[in-house]
């Protein structure tokens, strides 16, 4: 399938529809979810006189003005840099043709984000995505193509964030119905970025989407494959806070934003101010702690019963790091339900702000995943004639 193809293309079958739910979910997640990042449930409801349902305008009315945030245009449903290194990854995956790996990343990936212009919505100009990402994920540059680090160790020394798991989706998609491949596509990917519980999220995330995308997919069969794959902190931290939304209500409900943080507080390293990185534990790599942002991502997909729109809103109205946390949830319920529980107006919305077509690129990755997969399926019977020969069994037909 062309670019010219893909655009304005529709699933053609149920992989491929949900495929479409993920990644344009994640992309639509993200974009409402922009305004309300950094900020706390009480300070969205004051901004915004009620809880964010819809897509809404920036936090500040001079977004280029703005301090001591970064002067970004986040609102109006423009996409940030999650969807862009989904896109990188996306991307990556079209031109290979094959799985990734971690020396893939200088290869494929690195030339789209240093050197391939392209509108960014929330600098509101044509550009290259390295001047947009954050520090974390500028330091594949800093590691891949200035230090000429080994890719499988490039990870090390990188602050720990959300920053490889908010773009784990792809790796989910490829390894879809597998969770375990999914893992481990994306933990090898990764080590070129991060490492700890960093590179963990991303791992554990592919894997719920993978999960998500089994025919027979449930919220506590996606919850399962996550807990049976997670180690350490990230585990523990999925299961204290996925435990705590099984015992609350809806999110629009009082306290239930509360309940949720106090689950997550003991695995995160960032504190209650968000902003705040001066104590000395934060975005240190451990084995006793967790990026905030998947836990919690699938905690409002339990919360919400697995529903697309209220996952991702409550991520919206839950703050702090609320793009990637709506992100994430969206792209978990997305893979489960399909394009079709994407409100069409906050997609068409979205695309015609952020200049961006939210659907081809998802088809594209769609039917490669599915040739990857018979190239997979062939493999593995080669594999098998050969073990079958070494045991003395006949091979079978």
């Amino acid at each position: 399938m062309t670019d010219a193809e893909a655009r304005g293309a529709r699933p053609s079958n149920q992989f491929a529809d949900r495929v479409a739910g993920c990644l344009a979910g994640a992309a639509v997640a993200d974009a409402l979810g922009a305004p309300t990042e950094t900020r706390t449930p009480e300070q969205i409801r004051q901004r915004y006189g009620g809880w964010v349902e819809d897509i809404v305008e920036p936090w500040h009315e001079n977004w280029r003005e703005a301090r001591p945030l970064a002067p970004y245009y986040q609102g109006d449903g423009r996409i940030t840099d999650d969807t862009l290194m989904v896109q990188a990854i996306v991307d990556a995956y079209l031109e290979k043709g094959d799985h990734l790996d971690a020396y893939d990343v200088p290869q494929y990936v690195l030339p789209r984000l240093m050197s391939v212009k392209r509108w960014i919505p929330e600098l509101d100009k044509e550009t290259v995505p390295l001047q947009r990402l954050f520090l974390s994920v500028k330091w594949l540059a800093l590691r891949l193509y200035y230090g000429h680090v080994e890719p499988r160790e490039a990870g090390v020394g990188n602050m720990m964030d959300c920053g490889a798991a908010m773009y784990a989706a792809p790796f989910g998609v490829v390894n879809a119905a597998d969770p375990e491949a999914a893992y481990r596509e994306a933990i090898d990917v990764t080590g070129a970025h991060q490492c700890s519980f960093a590179r963990e999220a991303a791992g554990v995330c592919a894997a719920a989407v993978a999960a998500a995308l089994h025919p027979e997919a449930t919220v506590d069969s996606v919850v399962g494959e996550c807990l049976r794959l997670a180690k350490d902190g990230t585990r523990e931290a999925i299961t204290a806070v996925c435990a705590a939304a099984k015992g609350c209500g809806d999110w629009h409900e009082p306290g239930v934003f509360a309940v949720l943080r106090a689950a997550m507080a003991p695995y995160d390293t960032m504190g209650e101010d968000y902003t705040d990185l001066s104590p000395l534990g934060a975005r240190r790599p451990s084995r006793l702690h967790s990026i905030e942002e998947l836990p919690m991502a699938l905690g409002m997909f339990v919360l919400a019963g697995g529903a697309y729109r209220g996952t991702v809103l409550g991520g919206v109205n839950y703050g702090r790091d609320s793009d990637s946390i709506a992100a994430m949830g969206g792209a978990i319920a997305g893979a489960l339900h399909g394009l079709s529980a994407v409100p069409r107006m906050w997609l068409s919305r979205i695309e015609a702000a952020s200049r961006y077509d939210l659907v081809g690129p998802p088809l594209r990755l769609a039917e490669l995943a599915m040739q990857i997969s018979r190239r997979d399926h062939h493999r593995h019977r080669e594999r098998e004639r050969a073990f079958q020969r070494l045991c003395g069994a006949p091979p079978k037909p």
